[in-house]
Parts: structure tokens; sequence; C-alpha cells
């Protein structure tokens, strides 16, 4: 449902938007999460260091900008929830279906993904505290803590602090939050990055990072380039086409598509400056998984002088990125549940919470707590992972491509590109991107392997 407001056409419940700066801000923040903090450095570790962030940023321009775009202008054009967004552009009901799938997979995200968020908090608590450091078994740590209850305490925080930002709003909550944090965010990775620049050894790290060995890159290393790219930008999960739909029809979505991807791309450039350094100066293998934020940067940290300091700002720049982009997460159902069931703001953030917490118990005791919760040799962690990540984003993804490129007419006129850019985008969206993005889902799910 939607009322009209002089030519603007605004989400029941959500009467206000973002203004201009506001929602590169947000939409930022949604982009540099965990996946740029977390993910980012680990998996440039394992796949070629600077020849895979040099594809990384390929891919994101020739794959991750176009669809972003895309996403923005289906939601600014239908001016309701990723589902509703879809059927107003299109005209027929059938194409919701498309957009309800994004719902769906923001949800389950946002369930497992709080889970992790919690660690990051906890984390931060116990590097400043000197709790942290007072062992020097860091892996015997990790696996004690997350075996144990207390990750249900730290998820239920995370998502109690994310849902009192969005209840308040869009100008009101979301926008006020990232206007504070991702400059605030910017702030501790630089001072992270001088610190990690000048440790003893640290300029093997930045070459590992800067120069390129392409001799190390395979056909796997570019589709998990490109499906990085894709997730990194928070495409495929309905989270920019909600974003989209809060934007005024004075903001130019070109401009704004690059400002969110150069934001990107630079926190995550950071990040490597950040990771990289500290990694070769203290001789941890950069390439060793999920563990290396909380298990070997723990160890580094420690052996650093200040480590208390410089290891506890480190965890609190994860809890920020972890936030910025549960915000963007919670606001997608959020969104569809006010429009479709008709909820006031506060009702339908407080339920979804709920819904996301139940979801995501079983998540959080997966590993190791509650036996039976792994099954097929995955967690039930992992399955929802697998499920989210690797089927629902790559084919919300591929939806989008399809529908912008091949069936909504009017798209070039709400994008604001004409002439030679618009043949081009229209042409990635048409023949790269579908392509691409299908590769990226069969690789994912297992059916193409290398």
């Amino acid at each position: 449902m939607s009322t009209k407001k002089g030519s603007e056409t605004k989400l029941v419940g959500s009467p206000d938007q973002f203004t201009k700066s506001g929602f590169i801000l947000a939409a930022i923040g949604s982009a540099v999460g965990l996946g740029n903090m977390w993910k980012f450095p680990y998996i440039t570790g394992q796949y070629g260091g600077a020849a895979f962030f040099l594809l990384f940023i390929v891919c994101l321009v020739a794959v991750g900008l176009p669809v972003l775009l895309a996403e923005l202008s289906i939601g600014r054009g239908g001016r309701g929830n990723a589902s509703s967004s879809f059927v107003k552009v299109g005209g027929h009901k059938a194409w919701g279906g498309m957009g309800l799938l994004s719902v769906i997979g923001a949800f389950m995200i946002m369930s497992f993904y709080a889970v992790v968020a919690g660690w990051t908090f906890h984390y931060a608590v116990q590097a400043f505290s000197g709790k942290l450091f007072a062992n020097d078994d860091f892996g015997g740590q990790f696996s004690s803590f997350i075996s144990g209850y207390t990750p249900i305490i730290w998820q239920a925080g995370v998502l109690i602090i994310t849902g009192w930002i969005v209840a308040r709003g869009i100008s009101g909550g979301i926008e006020k939050f990232n206007k504070v944090l991702i400059p605030g965010l910017l702030v501790l990775l630089v001072i992270l990055m001088v610190r990690a620049l000048t440790l003893p050894g640290a300029e093997a790290g930045v070459e590992f990072f800067l120069k390129p060995d392409f001799s190390r890159l395979t056909p796997e290393s570019a589709l998990v380039a490109l499906g990085h790219a894709f997730f990194s930008l928070s495409l495929g999960m309905g989270a920019m086409m909600t974003y989209g739909s809060y934007v005024d029809r004075k903001q130019s979505l070109g401009a704004a598509t690059l400002a969110i991807g150069g934001g990107d791309l630079l926190y995550a450039f950071i990040a490597g400056l950040i990771i990289f350094p500290t990694t070769f100066s203290f001789g941890i293998d950069q390439a060793q998984g999920p563990t290396l934020v909380f298990i070997a940067l723990p160890a580094a940290f420690s052996a650093m002088p200040f480590g208390t300091l410089f290891g506890g700002l480190f965890f609190i720049l994860l809890a920020i990125a972890a936030l910025t982009s549960t915000v963007s997460l919670i606001e997608v159902p959020v969104a569809y549940a006010i429009e479709r069931w008709k909820m006031s703001r506060n009702t339908a953030v407080w339920i979804i919470i709920a819904g996301c917490f139940l979801l995501g118990l079983p998540a959080a005791l997966s590993f190791g707590l509650v036996p039976g919760l792994t099954f097929g040799g995955k967690s039930f962690f992992d399955w929802m992972d697998f499920i989210a990540s690797n089927i629902i984003l790559p084919l919300g993804g591929l939806a989008v491509t399809v529908f912008a490129g091949y069936f909504w007419k009017g798209i070039g006129d709400e994008a604001g590109l004409t002439g030679l850019w618009f043949r081009v985008w229209l042409f990635m969206l048409r023949f790269v991107a579908p392509i691409l993005v299908l590769f990226v889902f069969l690789h994912s799910a297992g059916i193409i392997k290398f």
C-alpha cells in the first residue's frame, strides 16, 4: 500500500526519506560490513593476494555497479518494499516473487549474521579488559566461547541495538546512525592502518596485497572474486532496493552508485592494509580462513606494544561494521511487513527481530553445545549461510539483471542514463552480468567444480 504526497509515492509506515548524503552513507554502511573487514582479507589471502584484489575491482566495476544501479532504480521506481517494487514497475503480480526471494534471503542472513556480529562485541569487551590476552591459547578461547551459551546473549544484544535504530525510522534512525558511525569507522580504520604499516616487516604484507602475481589466479579465484563483489555491495538481498525506495527523485542514482562502489572499495583497501602488514609482521598465515580474525589476529595484538588498545579498537571496528549491515538487512523484511500487513514500524521491527532471534538460536548453538545440529557435513549455521549466500542471493541478483535488462522498458529514465552510457549499461545487464552471476550460482551450489 502506498500514499501520495505531491509527486512522490511513499511507503506506508515510512513517510520519511534519506537526505542525499544520508542515503550515500547508509548505502555505504550496508556494503561495508563483516564482508569487507572479516571475509575479504582471508579470501584475498587464499586466492592470490594482489592479483585477486585487482580481479575483485574488475568484478565490482563490470558486474557489481551495473546490478547496484538496477536495484536502486527498481526501488525508487516502485517506491515500495523489495517485492512490491518489482510489481509496481513490472505491472504484474508475478514479478513480486522475485523480490520476495530477496526478503527471505535478508531475513535468513540477518538471523545468522547477528551471531557473528555478537562475537565481535564479545571480543571487543574482552580485548579492552585485557582478558583476551591473559591466556595465549586463542584457539581454545574461541572454541570455548562459541560452544557455550554466551554467544546467545551477544546475539540478542546485537538484535536489540539494531531494532532500536531501525524502529526510529529512516531519517531519525538509520540515517543518523550511519552519519555518526561511518565517519567513525573510517577514523578507526586509518588509526589501525597507520599502526599496521609501522610494524616491523610490514613491507612484505603491503607487497603481497599490492604487487600482483597473476600466476596464483585460478578459474575458482575469478568466481570467488565475483561472488564477493556481489556480496560486498549487498546485492541480491533487497537492501539496496529498499534503500532506493527512500531516495528523492532529484538524487542522481548514477552518481550514488559510483559513490557507494568507491566507498566499498576504499574500506576494503584499508582493511587489507591493516590485515596483511599485521599478519606478515607476526608470521601469521593469512590464508587460514574465517578464524583469521578471531584466533590469529589476537595472537598478533598480544605481541604488539599497546596491543590491548589496538586489539580493542580493531574489534570495535568490526562491531561497528557489523551493525551498519544489520541495520540495512533488517530494514528489508521490516519494509515488507509494513506494506504487506499494514503494521506500524515499531510493531514490524520487533516482530522481525524476534523471528531473527529464534531462527538464529540453532545457528548460535550449532558449534558443539547442542548435539544433532550438524547434518550432511554442515552445521545449522553453515547450512543457513550456504542457502542464503550461495543460492538465494545469486538467484535474487539474476532476477534483477533479467528483469532490468529485458522487461522494464522505463529503467533508463529512472536510472538517469542516456546515449552510450545507457547502451553499455544495458549490454552489461543483458549479456555479461546474468551469465557471470549464473556461473557464481552454479559454482556456489557445487554444480560446477574446478
